[in-house]
C-alpha cells in the first residue's frame, strides 16, 4: 500500500540519528516545556515527508515520563537546519505517537 502523501510512517525503533536530533532538540524542548530532563532517550519515531521531513519522536526524559517531540528537519539544499516545532509532555511508553 502506498504511503499517503502528508500521511505518517508507522513507529519505528529510535536509531543513532534520532538520538542525534534529540540531544539537539534537549534544551529547547526543556524551555518548552520549562523544566529540566535528566534523561532525554529517544524510543520510537514516525516521520513525514513534507518540504523537508517532520519528525516525530517519543522521548524516555527519567521515570515512567516520556515527551513527543515534533521536529522539522530541512531540505539539503536549505542546510539540514534543525527546528523543534512543538513538544508534547506528561506522555507514557504506552501512548501512541500522534500527528501534532
Amino acid at each position: 500500500m502506498p504511503m499517503l502523501c502528508g500521511g505518517t510512517t508507522k513507529e519505528m525503533d529510535a536509531n543513532e540519528e534520532v538520538q542525534k536530533i534529540c540531544d539537539e532538540m534537549k534544551s529547547h524542548a526543556e524551555e518548552k516545556a520549562g523544566k529540566k530532563f535528566d534523561v532525554f532517550t529517544a524510543k520510537s519515531y514516525k516521520t513525514q515527508m513534507v518540504a523537508g521531513t517532520n519528525y516525530f519522536i517519543k522521548v524516555h526524559v527519567g521515570n515512567e515520563e516520556f515527551v513527543h517531540l515534533r521536529v522539522y528537519k530541512m531540505l539539503p539544499h536549505a542546510g539540514n537546519k534543525l527546528e523543534l516545532s512543538g513538544v508534547q509532555t506528561s506522555k507514557a511508553h504506552h501512548d501512541p505517537i500522534e500527528y501534532f
